[in-house]
């Protein structure tokens, strides 16, 4: 197959993506996806046909830690993430994390009237964003390597910044730069899950008007977080995450997974198919939330019953954990939801995770609303909410359709 019936075949592959969860893939974007070409922005880290697979495909790796630093982002991703800024024809553009292609799809959208400016920390990165979009023939996109933790030069502002690398905080310097009317999409770390949210001025803070649940390689430089990992087995490998300044004693939880565990299944259920992660943000607003992660060796063994390796939520009290398994499918096709816990208050934890769950549920499975104020707000002028507090800001996560 040739490259354009790669690009075609891909894009019919997201929009059939996009119905499935009840969305509808814009015209512009589509039109974008079918003109750009991917396999240019791959340069050599994948072939012409996997270039036009819905997959990330990595292009830097730092081999002395094991992470990616960089990828061209799958591209269901990132047609999710331009619909969400809403570009249109003229609209300045910032870009913060360079791989080149999304910047190409961006200047598709915005046309010769607006300008695109993608802004990356790695001069390695840099030079090759900026290689393969001449390659491609979009030489008038501005390409920048600088920390995007402080603003550019010139006190230029943009109609829409988007951020393609895991942020933890929202520094100043993005929301200086971003128009009176302008749109920040950017994918938060909150208890260590992603959310890519789309963010909008109101009343001198930004809102959230909706979100989708993603992964993005982290941001380097001065924005750069890292988390605290707590080692629960060694072999297979079992661990515990916490993202922001939680702690928790370690030495409390030595050889917890091998006391006898106790399952708690609560009733709730959910279809095939359906996503729940914002039952993830829900769960993360209890005292004591940590993410679960394991090798695949521990699952296939059935020392923990995840559903995948990299994060699933725990509530971690004392010498007690209790975590929310794989889901157990039922006689007529849905999947019901549960608790398991280890320790010697099994019981007690388990049903505390179950109860949330069912909280969660009776409130109607709202979704959350994020609010991010300046890190010198006080308490009186937030609103109702569970509080964050980052470097730059304080994030206010709230629940406006519970009923």
């Amino acid at each position: 197959m040739s490259a354009e019936d790669l690009r075609t075949a891909m894009v019919e592959g997201i929009v059939e993506r996009h119905q499935a969860q009840g969305l509808v893939l814009d015209a512009d974007i589509q039109r974008a996806l079918l003109t750009a070409p991917r396999h240019v922005f791959a340069e050599g880290d994948a072939d012409v046909k996997t270039s036009y697979e819905d997959i990330a495909i990595i292009t830097k790796r730092d081999e002395e830690h094991g992470i990616n630093t960089s990828s061209v982002s799958a591209p269901w991703l990132q047609a999710v993430m331009l619909g969400q800024a809403g570009l249109k024809a003229g609209d300045r553009v910032m870009e913060i994390g360079s791989g080149g292609y999304n910047a190409a799809l961006i200047r598709e959208l915005v046309g010769p009237t607006g300008s695109v400016t993608t802004v990356d920390i790695d001069p390695d990165i840099t030079a090759r964003a900026e290689r393969c979009l001449a390659t491609a023939g979009y030489d008038d996109v501005e390409v920048v390597c600088a920390d995007a933790e402080f603003p550019l030069e010139g006190g230029r502002t943009f109609d829409a910044i988007i951020v393609t690398a895991g942020a933890w905080d929202v520094p100043p310097a993005w929301t200086r730069q971003l128009a009176d009317d302008g749109r920040l999409i950017v994918p938060i770390r909150v208890k260590g899950m992603t959310r890519s949210w789309l963010l909008e001025r109101r009343d001198g803070i930004l809102v959230s008007t909706g979100h989708v649940a993603c992964g993005f390689v982290p941001v380097f430089g001065a924005g750069r977080h890292v988390g605290t990992g707590i080692p629960l087995k060694e072999e297979p490998r079992v661990g515990l995450w916490l993202d922001e300044r939680d702690t928790v004693e370690a030495g409390e939880l030595g050889g917890v997974l091998d006391q006898p565990r106790v399952e708690t299944w609560t009733g709730v259920t959910i279809g095939a198919k359906v996503a729940f992660s914002d039952q993830d943000l829900w769960l993360a607003t209890d005292p004591g939330f940590a993410l679960v992660t394991c090798s695949q060796e521990a699952i296939d063994q059935g020392v923990v019953a995840l559903p995948w390796q990299f994060g699933t939520p725990a509530f971690v009290d004392g010498p007690n954990i209790t975590y929310r398994p794989k889901p157990r499918k039922l006689d007529d096709g849905r999947f019901e939801f549960g608790a398991f816990a280890h320790g010697p208050r099994a019981e007690e934890t388990s049903q505390r995770l179950a109860d949330q769950i069912a909280a969660w549920d009776a409130a109607g499975r709202p979704a959350p609303r994020l609010s991010i104020y300046p890190a010198n707000t006080p308490d009186t002028d937030l609103t109702d909410g569970y509080v964050l507090d980052k470097r730059h800001s304080r994030l206010v996560i709230s629940w406006p359709s519970a009923r």
